[in-house]
């Protein structure tokens, strides 16, 4: 009996010794695939955060007629070729292109809009509204095709809440009403996070094989 237990403990180190390297395997691939998924939201997170300070600064700059108004909005046009490059090693570079191009659009449409409103131009405020948010279901159409888990609906949704939001924290920003204004932002902030680890998450499950 006790040369049966002796024996049976031996085979259960064995099987231990054999099964550890694996699960120390497994427990490596895990860890680089999530390293991979975290620093790819973290980036993308930083990409969009990105574009709504350099939104607001530039809100700030054009309302108070500042002379650095057009670093600024180089610096915010940058950001649009940022996140198209940033889509370009899952989409291909003609893809990459097309979102900038159409981000670039938005930011453009925005300064028209602002520079309506701060002007009492009523006619050109409904021109440029219409088209800045004509540009946003185009923006939602463009993602929605790239990736089945961005539904069109939600893409639209989620496109014009960022506008709604953006043009609340302008509109107060123009009245000099700060208190709304800073409110505004803070939902601004709130609501493009959101977009953005929606957008990686699509990404990431899409190209799950780019993660591992």
């Amino acid at each position: 009996m006790r040369s049966f237990i002796v024996r049976a403990m031996l085979a259960l180190c064995l099987f231990a010794l054999v099964a550890l390297p694996t699960a120390a395997s497994s427990s490596t691939t895990l860890a680089a695939s999530t390293s991979k998924t975290i620093a790819f939201q973290d980036a993308m997170r930083q990409l969009w955060e990105d574009h709504i300070v350099w939104t607001r600064l530039f809100i700030v700059d054009f309302a108070a007629d500042s002379p650095e108004t057009g670093a600024t909005t180089a610096r915010l046009l940058q950001n649009q070729v940022d996140i198209g490059d940033a889509v370009k090693p899952f989409y291909g570079e003609k893809a990459g292109n097309d979102l900038t191009a159409l981000l670039k659009t938005h930011i453009l449409d925005a300064a028209d809009l602002l520079a309506a409103a701060k002007a009492g131009d009523s006619a050109k405020v409904t021109d440029a509204s219409h088209r800045w948010y004509a540009n946003a279901d185009d923006i939602a159409a463009f993602l929605s095709a790239a990736n089945p888990a961005w539904k069109l609906a939600e893409m639209k949704e989620m496109m014009k809440s960022h506008l709604d939001l953006t043009l609340a924290e302008a509109t107060a920003h123009l009245k000099g009403d700060w208190t709304a204004d800073i409110a505004a932002y803070a939902k601004v902030e709130q609501e493009i996070l959101q977009m953005a680890d929606m957008l990686s998450a699509g990404i990431i499950s899409q190209f799950p094989a780019q993660f591992a």
